[in-house]
């Protein structure tokens, strides 16, 4: 006999025609969609339209999804597909993501005079995620801003799990490379003179 998860016994009313419990499920699930396709598409408006898309095909396919699983990751995959598909026929890159960079970064430090320099190292940073292919982007998102493991991501994507940490390594070499780069031009070396 397989055991229900905790979202199962709403996936089962809806199963059954309970359209409130499609509500809640929208209501558990709601800000971790919506947050997963703005990092991706960068795009508010779309953001919200792939929340909602992403909440009519767990109504449409609501037949197949098995309640003894998590749904999290089923959303995850759904969400990650319609950005993929939006990216693909808009043909537009990201333009930031905002939220990651806290994830990534070291805590700004209290002092004011470092708030300049950490705003700074900040975008920087945002400028190197901007500039990754978007697989290595999309990993980085669910990896730090999401927090999903290397096994569900693997599962989002639908990839094996050694092409996720793959993904994932590469991305942050590109990202110290990029990062240290630009530092490097930002501060240039000064000659002196002391004669």
């Amino acid at each position: 006999m397989a055991i229900r998860h905790a979202d199962g016994w709403l996936i089962a009313r809806l199963q059954e025609g309970d359209i409130e419990a499609l509500g809640e499920l929208y209501e558990r699930y709601k800000i971790q969609v919506y947050r997963t396709a703005l990092a991706i598409t960068h795009d508010e408006q779309m953001a919200e339209d792939i929340l909602q898309e992403t909440f009519l095909r767990i109504y449409a396919y609501a037949d197949r999804i098995d309640e003894t699983l998590p749904l999290g990751p089923w959303l995850y995959r759904v969400t990650v597909n319609l950005a993929y598909s939006w990216i693909g026929r808009a043909r537009l890159w990201l333009n930031s993501i905002e939220g990651l960079l806290e994830h990534l970064l070291v805590p700004t430090y209290e002092q004011p005079e470092c708030w300049v320099e950490e705003a700074e190292r900040q975008h920087i940073l945002q400028r190197a995620i901007e500039a990754l292919p978007l697989n290595q982007r999309v990993v980085v998102v669910l990896y730090y801003l999401e927090g999903l493991s290397l096994k569900e991501i693997a599962y989002v994507i639908d990839v094996p799990e050694g092409t996720v940490k793959s993904r994932l390594h590469y991305a942050r070499e590109s990202l110290r490379k990029a990062v240290l780069e630009r530092e490097r031009r930002l501060v240039p070396e000064v000659a002196y003179d002391f004669t």
